[in-house]
C-alpha cells in the first residue's frame, strides 16, 4: 500500500515545481512518501524526478541555519531532517553526487556521520584523476565498483607517449599527475578488500605493478577492464593467472603492449575466464630507446669532429 501510495503521489510533483525555489510544499511531500516508502521496507530508487526533489529538499535543507535544518509543508514544520534515522538518511544520500553528499554533510554533525559511513559507498565512479584528489568521497570495505574513466584529448597527445619520446613540456604536464591513480589504487588495496569490480580507461600511467597489486590484495574481485592503459604489458595477464581465483571477466581493450602470446598464455591457464582485447595484440608495441641512443651519439662525434 506504502508503495503504491507513493506512486501516486510522484507523479503529481512536475517537472515547474522541481525547478522552483518556491516549492517547499511539493518537496516535503515527496520526501514524506519516501520516508513511507522506507517505512515499509520498501527500498526501490525512485525515477528521475524524485531523485531531483530529493536533491531540492536537501539544498532547502543546508541552506537554512545548522540547527534549524527543517522540512515545511503549508508553512508549518513537520520534521526535523536529522530526525529520520540512520537507514532512512543513508537511503536519502544514496541519491546525490558526491559534490553534494559533501556539501550536505557540513550542516551537522549527525549527518557528517552519514557521510563518512562506509556503507554509503559501495559505488565510485571518476572521470578524471583530479577527481581523486578531492573530499568529496569515502572509501571503505563497503566499496565494491570502481571506475576511473578519463577520456580526454591530453590522454592521446600527452600520456600515451612513450617516456623516452616526450618533450620537456610534455614531462611536466604528466608530471602533475602521473602518479594520482597509482596512490588512488595504493590505498583500494588497504582500504577496500571486498572490491568486485574495476574498470580503468584512459590511465596513461598505472603500471602493471598497481594492477597486480590490486589483484593481490583485492582477491574477490571478479570484473577487471583495463582501456587504453598502455603501460600495461602481459606481466598484469601473468598477475591474472597467479593472483585472480575469483576473476569471471577481464578485458583488456587497446592496450598497445599486450600481446598475443600473453594472451594465448592466459587463456590456456586459465580457461574458465572470459578474457577480451579488442585491438591490444593488433597495435605497435613501444619501441626501445636504446636502440637509437648510440646512432644519435655518433652522429653527434660526427659533427663535433668535423
Amino acid at each position: 500500500m506504502e508503495r503504491e501510495r507513493m506512486a501516486q503521489t510522484l507523479p503529481s510533483l512536475t517537472a515547474p515545481q522541481l525547478s522552483s525555489q518556491n516549492s517547499p510544499c511539493s518537496t516535503a511531500l515527496y520526501v514524506q512518501a519516501c520516508v513511507a516508502c522506507l517505512r515499509g521496507h520498501h527500498v526501490s530508487r525512485p525515477h528521475n524526478t524524485g531523485c531531483g526533489l530529493i536533491v531540492a529538499a536537501y539544498q532547502q535543507a543546508y541552506h537554512c541555519p545548522r540547527d534549524e535544518a527543517y522540512l515545511y509543508v503549508s508553512g508549518q514544520h513537520t520534521m526535523h531532517l536529522i530526525q529520520l534515522n540512520r537507514e532512512c538518511l543513508l537511503h536519502l544520500f544514496s541519491f546525490l553526487d558526491k559534490d553534494s553528499r559533501r556539501s550536505l554533510s557540513l550542516t551537522c554533525h549527525q549527518l557528517r556521520e552519514v557521510f563518512l559511513d562506509p556503507c554509503l559507498w559501495n559505488l565510485l565512479h571518476f572521470s578524471s584523476p583530479c577527481q581523486l584528489r578531492k573530499d568529496n568521497f569515502v572509501l571503505g570495505p563497503s566499496l565494491r565498483y570502481l571506475t576511473i574513466s578519463w577520456y580526454s584529448s591530453m590522454v592521446l597527445q600527452v600520456c600515451n607517449i612513450e617516456d623516452w619520446l616526450k618533450s620537456s613540456f610534455q614531462k611536466n604536464i604528466c608530471s602533475k599527475h602521473e602518479s594520482l591513480v597509482s596512490t588512488f589504487l595504493a590505498h583500494v588495496c588497504y582500504m577496500c578488500p571486498n572490491l568486485l569490480s574495476l574498470t580503468m580507461s584512459g590511465c596513461g600511467h598505472i603500471t602493471d605493478r598497481d594492477v597486480i597489486s590490486v589483484l593481490q590484495c583485492c582477491r574477490k574481485l571478479r570484473y577487471l577492464h583495463l582501456e587504453n592503459c598502455v603501460r600495461i604489458t602481459d606481466c598484469s595477464l601473468e598477475g591474472v593467472v597467479a593472483h585472480g581465483d575469483n576473476l569471471e571477466e577481464v578485458k583488456v581493450d587497446f592496450c598497445r603492449n599486450i600481446t598475443q602470446a600473453g594472451l594465448q598464455h592466459c587463456k590456456e591457464m586459465k580457461p574458465a575466464l572470459q578474457l577480451t582485447a579488442e585491438k591490444s595484440a593488433d597495435l605497435i608495441p613501444d619501441s626501445k630507446p636504446e636502440e637509437r641512443v648510440p646512432i644519435r651519439r655518433t652522429l653527434q662525434k660526427v659533427l663535433q669532429n668535423s
